[in-house]
């Protein structure tokens, strides 16, 4: 079962872009995923256990991925676990800074806290502060330059939504 801002965000997402995208978004994953849609189906973005920041992160590799990604399962992206050596923790931070900042948007946007993940444990202060600074510039060039048209939109039911007290 999800929690009421979860399934707010399921609501949200999947009135905005279930018709005109062939997406869905469904909590209670035990990781999250990305399926593309196949003939039986829309695609379907799962979020990891009906976390709230969880399923902003996901919705936020969704407004991100184009055409030719979005056919690919997890968009066509390689996961490595915990422990990461600085190398991998470059490519991973590199590839993180855009979905986490247009997060951070939409965490605003619903008045929740947002909270930067390096996602590997064993990295050092210095990762986080470096990649925390990366995520601040990121966020603010969104700003000022625009976001992609589908985050645009879903901020902006956000926005709309958690200001009106979160009642449909």
């Amino acid at each position: 079962m999800t929690d009421r801002h979860s399934a707010d965000l399921v609501w949200l997402f999947d009135g905005l872009f279930e018709r005109r995208y062939c997406v869905c978004l469904r909590g209670g994953a035990a990781e999250p995923f990305y399926a593309p849609a196949t003939e039986h189906g829309p695609a379907v973005i799962h979020f990891r256990a009906d976390y709230f920041s969880s399923a902003l992160h996901e919705v936020a590799h969704w407004c991100l991925a184009g055409e030719a990604r979005r056919r690919r399962p997890d968009y066509g992206y390689w996961y490595a676990p915990d422990g990461r050596d600085a190398a991998a923790q470059a490519a991973f931070e590199t590839v993180e800074v855009a979905p986490q900042a247009l997060e951070w948007l939409f965490a605003d946007a619903a008045g929740h806290p947002f909270r930067a993940s390096v996602d590997n444990l064993e990295a050092g202060s210095a990762t986080h502060q470096r990649f925390a600074a990366a995520l601040e510039r990121e966020r603010a060039r969104r700003l000022r330059v625009g976001l992609p048209p589908r985050a645009a939109a879903f901020r902006t039911a956000l926005l709309a939504f958690f200001r009106d007290g979160g009642h449909r």
